[in-house]
């Protein structure tokens, strides 16, 4: 989609520039920076009013950046920190270049060529500083589908694919029509209207197992909004409840890969969180999977179930039997949330 000179993708990059061009010029008229940037004297006074309020935490007096007007030329008079060159601890380097070799392996996402120079910046930078080895591969049928999500948006042409849902456990096959590629907490979504659900949803790429383009336009209706993802992809609703678990040290992950409301650290490095969810099963298929990582302290039904679940697979299990305990009804919608 098209943007224009004050839409997010090009004001933010001439918003970092401006601080330490003007820097470089006191007193330039607006009107010579706003040729030299390509935009009309308005806009620059917008982008110039909205400097007025950026700088460091805290916001208050010395800590935003200042300007000073005299006439129609422009000066700053405090940077708030922005004439400093940019430091990064290893951790901070090693996650950034985490992030940007991700966004670099999916095909179509992004300016490659940027991102490999950014990459490369920070690179060099570390290995000033000590080397610091970090490789991110993308799996060939992530970015096989999401090539193939690309030409069909391209295109504009629907898609039927076979899907996986963690939350059920579960393959489903689909129409859905495409609207946007995106990346949400480091991986890759394609977002789309999906015609058996009859409402948009997210698709993670990973979890794409077949992609077809089909010879058929892409017609989201008209009130298929895009999902706003700045908070990330959970929304808790009326329709989640929560759970509390005992986490063992070696099930700590689940408080990062779920979303919880409360974590209390206990001892022996383990954790009792308080954890969102939509449908009991997928709680159940979680804390059973976890085998002894995870006890179920509330719901006080649910955890009567998870007794039975594992009495009764431990019964199968010594009588030579498989215990089915998936639970495949209901509707696939995508990845409305984990949990």
């Amino acid at each position: 989609m098209a943007v224009s000179s004050g839409g997010v993708t090009e004001r933010l990059p001439r918003l970092l520039s401006l601080v330490p061009y003007l820097l470089a010029r006191p007193g330039i008229p607006v009107a010579e920076a706003a040729a030299d940037f390509g935009v009309t004297e308005r806009q620059l006074r917008r982008d110039l009013e909205l400097l007025w309020m950026c700088g460091l935490p805290g916001y208050g007096p010395g800590d935003l950046v200042d300007l000073s007007f005299s006439g129609d030329t422009v000066t700053v008079t405090h940077d708030a920190g922005m004439r400093r060159p940019l430091r990064l601890t290893t951790a901070e380097a090693t996650a950034l270049l985490v992030a940007l070799r991700t966004l670099a392996e999916v095909p179509g996402m992004v300016d490659t060529a940027a991102v490999q120079r950014a990459t490369a910046k920070i690179e060099r930078a570390v290995g000033d500083a000590g080397s610091v080895g970090v490789a991110v591969d993308l799996p060939h049928e992530e970015a096989a589908a999401t090539a193939t999500v690309r030409d069909a948006l391209d295109a504009g042409r629907a898609l039927r694919i076979v899907y996986y849902t963690a939350g059920r456990d579960a393959v489903s096959q689909r129409t859905i029509d495409p609207m946007r590629l995106l990346i949400v907490e480091g991986r890759a979504y394609l977002e789309a209207w999906c015609r058996r659900a009859e409402a948009v949803r997210m698709f993670r790429l990973d979890r794409v197992e077949e992609v077809e383009v089909l010879d058929e336009p892409a017609a989201p209706p008209p009130d298929a909004e895009p999902s706003d993802v700045s908070h990330g992809l959970f929304r808790p609703s009326e329709d989640h409840r929560s759970a509390v678990l005992l986490l063992e040290p070696e099930a700590r992950w689940v408080a990062e890969y779920y979303p919880v409301d409360e974590v209390v650290e206990l001892d022996g490095n383990r954790a009792r969180v308080l954890l969102r969810y939509a449908d009991p099963a997928w709680l159940v298929r979680l804390v059973l999977g976890l085998g002894g990582g995870a006890r179920l302290l509330e719901p006080p039904e649910l955890v009567e179930t998870i007794g039975r679940r594992a009495r009764e697979a431990l019964t199968a299990a010594e009588a030579g039997g498989v215990d089915q305990t998936g639970d495949q009804d209901g509707d696939e919608d995508g990845e409305r949330n984990d949990g």
